[in-house]
């Protein structure tokens, strides 16, 4: 197997410095190049109130990406709410916790996060079962967040605010890299959308979750790089020692 030198990560560019990405790129003399496969759409408030969902009517929500925040604050204002201070925000991360701090005053609220994974919030969730939840979700979710809520015996209501599309990958010339690094299942159909002709070859493919594993199955891929496991819960501890091992 040659050597790898250049990665393709379908996400855009790490914001801090302190990115295992770039830990990584430093320790093997990698080159790594991070371009977004997928864009947001909002949906519209029309769209919106077919769901026949309040949002003054929940006293929690769940958020779980900024995508998720930006949507949830977008249509209130198209609705010309104002969200009481009242209001309880349970975040999946620290980083989208503080990401709220563009819409309120992060200061005045009452603004709850996990540590590294959902569980983690899950039993701070568990201590407020009382709370009536709103969970914003993208058109195409994983039913991994809503199950366990279920299994937990949450109340909540899950609503469509937002939409995962392909990106117009045009000014990318070809996918030549030696490893493809993708996060979702519509990031294989963004693949294809852009380079219909694409042929995996000798390039390798990493997938993190379950539904993006099946995905690139689905689409005649071999996943090479596989995350998370308990040997690998994050994809640069994936990819580092996938490296290792071809030493």
């Amino acid at each position: 197997m040659k050597k790898i030198k250049n990665i393709l990560v379908s996400q855009p560019s790490p914001k801090s410095e302190k990115s295992p990405y770039f830990d990584l790129a430093d320790k093997y003399n990698l080159t790594i190049k991070f371009r977004k496969f997928i864009k947001v759409d909002g949906i519209s408030l029309y769209e919106f109130r077919t769901q026949k969902i309040a949002l003054l009517n929940f006293s929690a929500v769940i958020i779980t990406s900024k995508s998720a925040v930006d949507n949830y604050f977008r249509l209130a204002k198209e609705m010309r709410l104002v969200i009481p201070i009242t209001m309880k925000f349970f975040c999946t991360s620290e980083s989208i916790a503080y990401y709220l701090q563009k819409y309120i005053t992060y200061r005045k609220r009452k603004i709850f996060y996990g540590e590294r994974t959902f569980e983690d919030l899950l039993v701070i969730i568990n201590k407020h079962k009382k709370e009536k939840f709103l969970l914003p979700v993208a058109d195409i979710h994983k039913p991994t967040i809503p199950n366990k809520l279920r299994k937990s015996k949450i109340r909540f209501t899950k609503s469509v605010m937002y939409r995962t599309l392909s990106d117009d990958l045009s000014d990318i010339k070809d996918v030549n890299y030696d490893v493809l690094v993708f996060f979702s299942p519509i990031d294989i159909v963004s693949l294809f959308k852009n380079f219909p002709d694409f042929e995996q070859k000798n390039k390798l493919i990493a997938g993190f979750g379950t539904s993006t594993a099946k995905a690139i199955r689905l689409a005649g891929l071999k996943l090479n790089i596989k995350a998370p496991t308990k040997e690998s819960p994050s994809m640069t501890m994936a990819i580092d020692n996938f490296i290792k091992k071809m030493k």
